[in-house]
């Protein structure tokens, strides 16, 4: 199924809801300082980084945490976070700045247009439930010509993620998101990077090797 066949039925189904669809303020409101991928997902992540990022970049880090995981060595202007809860943000040392808002009850991003280099979303896209809405906002924001990286693994809250997320497949998932970026306009240079390391036959190694699955999709905002 292709990308926007795909975002056309998952619309067609309202599959834009979650299981639990009390505030998400309440369910946030506690700090997870702790990794929610694994130690080989964020060597593939930093590496992508270091691949497409431009250098002196001013960054947007949306639903953003305690840590961003830029590489330490990758020279950059300024990284503003977005997420939801203060503590997590607020420990978070590779940010200048940072904003506490819930992208799912507004998805306005409260930054003037054409202010960023670079947008990223780190795991978290599967939350979201205004998609369409949110990837327009980081057209805005973004500068003509800069880029944009959501990635994800196969790890979420099930209650929080959202249908069309749940209950699909991990390709699903990269054509879902290549959606996105297709259905709400203004975006090219728009690719999929997978990067899936086979287990081995040795039961021990699955517990022992770095399973997490890295997926990614790179867009920019088209030049003016």
């Amino acid at each position: 199924m292709g990308s926007e066949t795909l975002l056309k039925a998952m619309t067609a189904r309202n599959s834009f809801t979650r299981t639990d669809e009390t505030d998400d303020q309440l369910f946030y409101q506690s700090p997870r300082l702790v990794q929610h991928i694994d130690d080989g997902f964020i060597q593939k992540l930093q590496q992508l980084f270091q691949e497409v990022l431009p250098p002196k970049a001013t960054i947007l880090d949306l639903m953003s945490s305690w840590v961003s995981h830029l590489p330490a060595d990758l020279p950059v202007n300024r990284v503003v976070g977005l997420g939801m809860n203060e503590v997590e943000l607020a420990a978070n040392p590779q940010l200048q700045a940072y904003t506490v808002q819930n992208l799912n009850q507004n998805p306005v991003l409260p930054y003037p247009d054409q202010t960023f280099d670079a947008v990223l979303n780190t795991v978290s896209i599967q939350y979201v439930t205004r998609p369409l809405e949110l990837m327009r906002e980081v057209h805005r924001v973004l500068k003509p010509g800069g880029v944009t990286v959501v990635s994800f693994s196969n790890r979420m809250f099930p209650t929080k993620a959202v249908e069309a997320w749940r209950d699909s497949s991990d390709e699903d998932h990269v054509q879902l998101v290549t959606a996105y970026f297709t259905k709400a306009g203004g975006f090219t240079q728009i690719r999929a990077v997978r990067q899936v390391a086979p287990r081995t036959g040795n039961f021990m190694d699955w517990f022992t090797q770095p399973q997490d699955p890295f997926y990614a999709v790179v867009a920019e905002r088209e030049a003016q």
